[in-house]
């Protein structure tokens, strides 16, 4: 007999910072995904589970270094800086060096959603890593964004990236479907 317990899941939220979202190139469905990722920021304090937030940065002196403006999360983001874990990446995989799988394991965190940007690059990789990880991650389909590249449609990144990544790396659901249990 099955049960329909949700799972203690966490909700991770890669890379919403300014230099990416606010760039030269706007990505796909921008303000639809900063209200579907806000909308589960809201879920996930309401029902007392965690969030942690990676932020992007490069070395001294880069645009993306930890001081730059472009670093900067997104004023706009529904984050708590109080409650929520932010942390800084200097890789693609949010796992890398940063202290994120202990910080699940610690809090009992049993499944991780998994939104943000860029699509093909920090999303992907840490979707792959969990899995290596054995951590069961869930990508909210409608919650995660890329922009344009030289050789494919934002749109059609993003669609790729849920076909590809559904069932062997990741559940896929919908930002409305998405729920976490009372902490």
């Amino acid at each position: 007999m099955s049960s329909s317990r949700i799972p203690r899941r966490g909700l991770l939220v890669i890379d919403m910072q300014h230099g990416l979202f606010n760039g030269a190139h706007r990505p796909y469905r921008a303000d639809d995904v900063l209200a579907n990722i806000n909308a589960l920021i809201d879920r996930a304090h309401a029902a007392g589970a965690p969030v942690f937030v990676a932020r992007h940065v490069g070395p001294a002196g880069s645009p993306l270094a930890s001081d730059s403006p472009l670093s900067q999360l997104l004023a706009d983001l529904a984050i708590d800086p109080a409650r929520d874990t932010v942390f800084e990446k200097t890789r693609p995989n949010c796992f890398f060096e940063t202290g994120l799988a202990e910080g699940l394991a610690a809090g009992g965190i049993e499944e991780l959603v998994i939104v943000g940007m860029k699509t093909d690059y920090c999303v992907d990789t840490t979707c792959r890593a969990a899995r290596d990880l054995g951590i069961s991650a869930v990508l909210v389909a409608d919650a995660h964004t890329t922009t344009d590249s030289p050789v494919l449609a934002a749109k059609t990144i993003v669609e790729h990236h849920n076909a590809t990544l559904r069932g062997t790396f990741v559940s896929l659901v919908a930002s409305a479907d998405c729920t976490f249990a009372a902490g």
